[in-house]
């Protein structure tokens, strides 16, 4: 019998208590308890104990991009950054389009053992747009996919969308969608607006991203079936949401964390680490995501953690690749744009960045309360921490960060995965 006692964490941003796990399970959560003799203790005064964090779009690049990023690098970015799960994007090569991709990635993830991952499988062959990929048959693989997106790529196609809207219904799916009207979008590098003007560069239009949302929750009410919008990034996208949701419409969202700090100001420094897609919008766009997900329109946080190699993005701004890696600095900059301004609490985060997104992708045994009986995936964190961020130490293979310097709040000491620590201190276990 293994046991570990938590002492003194503040579940949730509470008061201080005790929580025992025993064998993976929180056994018990209070003061004095008994039975903890011969546990190993983690002293843990001033520091927030939140169920493991759950990330619904992450890039993990296996197989195909292992230059960039593998199912085990990305396993342990997740587990340094407070993650216990993680949903893999099914952009990979060859595709996650069938039953035998899906699996792969799965067991991988089952080899690392750093965090569950769950494969996210592809909504269209080869993620072209045009014919439906193996929904059926990779919801019934070992890896059990409920989540299909094409993500990278918009599925433009209304019949298209709509007929995986109708198919998934059969095991209570979701389609998660990323939404950029590609005519629209064509050579796109930026958010369209002041900035692209005066630069000179091609722009990526708000409405590119809120028309597909619009015709897709329209498509969702249709059908009766489940839509979740990807890395939604505008103030219009939010508004469109939030009346599909005052429909009663089965819609969810999630942004990133980039997109509720980052603005396209910083894309004046040409430098292509703030490269990525959909873009860096407006300081008023950022503002409106961040009251969204503090009034629930937008259900989540999602990394889209997407790593490249050195050379995608060491070069001009018009050849550089689109992303940023997120996972091992999510937590420290919700904790600075929502925490610290008051916008949420550690309950508010644990039901954004834990809760809601185990409930969107339907996974089981995440997402959980602190308490007794429930699987001790948990995360701890020092809210009082203050330093740069060194992407030189980062366990992601890629160092594609846009806050190299700049300075964040909070950092993640502990993880623990059904009970056993993926890090201590700070450091991989």
């Amino acid at each position: 019998m293994s046991k570990t006692l938590i002492r003194g964490a503040n579940v949730l941003g509470g008061e201080p208590q005790d929580v025992l796990i025993t064998d993976g399970v929180i056994t018990a959560v209070g003061n004095e308890l008994a039975g903890t003799e011969d546990a190993t203790v983690v002293e843990a005064a001033g520091r927030i104990l939140l169920p493991g964090l759950v990330d619904l779009h992450t890039h993990l690049r296996e197989p195909g991009r292992e230059d960039s990023e593998t199912v085990l690098t990305g396993t342990k970015a997740a587990a340094v950054g407070g993650f216990t799960a993680v949903h893999a994007m099914a952009n990979t090569f060859p595709v996650a389009d069938t039953a035998g991709v899906v699996e792969q990635v799965w067991r991988l993830g089952k080899e690392s053992g750093y965090c569950d991952v769950q494969p996210v499988g592809a909504v269209t062959v080869g993620l072209e747009g045009k014919k439906l990929a193996e929904l059926g048959a990779m919801h019934d693989s070992a890896a059990g996919v409920r989540v299909f997106s094409d993500d990278g790529k918009c599925v433009d196609d209304a019949v298209i969308m709509r007929r995986a809207l109708e198919y998934v219904k059969a095991f209570d799916g979701v389609i998660a969608q990323h939404a950029q009207e590609p005519r629209l979008t064509e050579g796109a590098q930026m958010n369209e607006g002041i900035v692209s003007a005066e630069l000179g560069l091609a722009g990526w239009p708000a409405v590119a991203e809120e028309s597909i949302i619009a015709r897709d929750v329209l498509l969702a009410a249709h059908v009766g079936s489940r839509v979740h919008i990807c890395h939604l990034s505008t103030a219009g996208s939010v508004e469109i949401v939030r009346w599909a949701k005052s429909k009663g419409w089965n819609v969810t969202a999630e942004v990133t964390p980039h997109h509720l700090l980052l603005t396209d100001e910083l894309v004046r420094s040409y430098n292509p680490v703030y490269k990525v897609n959909p873009p860096l919008r407006t300081e008023a766009d950022v503002l409106a995501l961040r009251e969204a997900l503090a009034d629930g329109t937008i259900d989540c946080v999602a990394t889209d953690h997407a790593p490249h190699p050195h050379e995608d993005k060491d070069c001009e701004w018009g050849a550089a690749a689109m992303g940023m890696v997120g996972l091992e600095t999510a937590l420290s900059v919700v904790q600075h744009t929502m925490v610290d301004t008051g916008l949420l609490d550690w309950a508010g985060v644990a039901d954004r960045m834990s809760g809601r997104p185990a409930q969107i992708g339907r996974l089981k045994g995440h997402g959980r309360p602190v308490s007794p009986g429930e699987p001790a995936n948990l995360t701890l964190l020092d809210p009082a921490y203050r330093g740069p961020v060194d992407p030189a130490g980062f366990a992601s293979r890629s160092r594609n960060t846009p806050y190299e310097g700049r300075e964040l709040p909070g950092r993640v000491t502990h993880t623990f995965l059904r009970g056993r620590a993926t890090v201590v201190d700070g450091k991989l276990a």
